[in-house]
């Protein structure tokens, strides 16, 4: 496992936070939770598809923002839907494929072959595929690649 940690602050919920994470994301599992004497989670260690990341309850000092995202690349539209769906279940839609969740943790849901349709070689293609994207909330391939064909 990598020795490179996300680590997410949170004013309370961390533990509920990482056990969502954890069943919206496959290949994903809490590796340990520290508690204090009175069994309240502190910290929890977790793994997103084989990410690590780490989970504090601090204090509400510091609040989640768009200045950091966690990334997360589907092969399908289907899968899109379904994380993007389980992700927003009490959460925000924002825009080209960003959400913020239920704890305020910002993701961006997008499909493995954006990347390359937005840096085609050929610049009018690319601006299709860019267009179309900045006009979505939850990204749809589909119409990506249909603007991408067409331009």
């Amino acid at each position: 496992m990598s020795s490179v940690t996300t680590f997410l602050w949170f004013d309370k919920g961390a533990e509920d936070a990482a056990e969502f994470y954890v069943s919206v994301v496959p290949n994903s599992r809490i590796l340990d939770v520290q508690r204090d004497p009175d069994s309240n989670a502190l910290a929890v260690r977790f793994t997103l598809d084989g990410q690590q990341f780490a989970a504090l309850n601090g204090n509400p000092n510091f609040q989640p923002n768009d200045f950091a995202s966690i990334y997360l690349e589907r092969s399908t539209q289907e899968e899109i839907d379904t994380t993007w769906e389980a992700l927003l279940d009490g959460g925000t839609p924002t825009a080209c494929g960003w959400l913020r969740d239920r704890y305020g943790v910002s993701w961006q849901v997008i499909p493995a072959e954006l990347p390359g349709l937005l840096s085609d070689p050929d610049p009018a293609k690319a601006r299709a595929a860019t267009e179309a994207m900045l006009a979505m909330q939850k990204i749809d391939i589909d119409k990506i690649k249909e603007a991408h064909a067409a331009a």
